[in-house]
């Protein structure tokens, strides 16, 4: 239920400075540039003029960003926003994407092989979900959050999911919970292997899992909104310092949460619940 990381999964750099240099990473995946959109191919600048990618168009100045070299392979044109913008949550979990840090849209898209379109389109999607916000004629800053709002998304996401759990545990038959064992499983497994962005994707599902069983999808859309803040990185780490340990120990409470569901012990439900969301601050 809280952080997580895909480890090396992205390759690129970040526009602020060289100390970023060499961090940011973006996927590299087979290379399908000849099969992007037309609409993508007729705003692209001419590249023998030495024009950044997307940036006059929209106004947006790439402050003597190193021209990138093209990689040897690009993001697939299957569904290039989706690609992107996951690529980018990553990024904002592992920390690869600082708070703080300005990104431009041509940079990335330098990275990720493709034009500054799909790229621009994802950032604005975080910005919707408060991860970045637009700064004019330069590009996307990483929000900057401490603990407090930690803590208040926290206690959001308690009011909401308590509740629903807890009218859950009393409706729901035991069989129905145990066939969410394999999420809860895979929670434990991903928390092992320390990598913080697949141990999030994993604690996602099974919180949405859960809460699926309420058949409200407003409730689940906002449940998960809320999760993937609450899995942001706070400003001065990456991580707000959890280690393997913590994510273990936190991916474990869902198979004691499960144990307690099937068995209808209520009272254990609503202890276990209760700590799970206050560990989250």
């Amino acid at each position: 239920m809280k952080q997580g990381t895909r480890g090396s999964a992205l390759t690129g750099d970040a526009v602020t400075g060289p100390a970023a240099a060499g961090r940011f990473r973006v996927p590299v995946q087979p290379a399908v540039r000849d099969a992007e959109p037309e609409r993508d191919r007729r705003e692209r600048p001419g590249r023998a003029e030495g024009c950044a990618e997307g940036g006059a168009a929209r106004g947006e100045h790439t402050h003597g960003e190193t021209a990138l070299p093209r990689p040897r392979a690009a993001v697939q044109r299957s569904s290039v926003r989706g690609q992107v913008l996951e690529a980018l949550r990553t990024a904002l979990v592992t920390g690869d994407l600082r708070p703080g840090e300005v990104h431009s849209a041509p940079v990335l898209a330098e990275r990720f092989g493709v034009s500054a379109t799909p790229v621009r389109e994802a950032m604005q999607q975080l910005a919707l979900e408060g991860a970045v916000e637009v700064v004019p004629n330069r590009g996307f800053r990483v929000v900057e959050r401490g603990a407090r709002e930690l803590a208040e998304l926290a206690e959001v996401r308690a009011l909401i999911e308590v509740p629903v759990m807890m009218r859950l545990a009393r409706t729901v038959p035991a069989e129905r919970w145990a066939g969410l064992r394999p999420l809860a499983e895979a929670t434990v497994r991903a928390a092992s292997s320390g990598c913080r962005a697949t141990y999030a994707e994993a604690d996602r599902a099974f919180h949405r899992a859960v809460l699926g069983l309420a058949g409200n999808e407003q409730l689940v859309r906002i449940a998960e909104d809320l999760h993937r803040r609450a899995q942001w990185p706070l400003v001065g780490g990456a991580s707000g310092g959890r280690g393997r340990a913590e994510l273990v120990a936190d991916a474990h409470e869902h198979t004691a949460l499960l144990d307690a569901l099937i068995a209808g012990d209520l009272e254990v439900v609503r202890s276990l619940v209760g700590e799970h969301f206050s560990g989250a601050v």
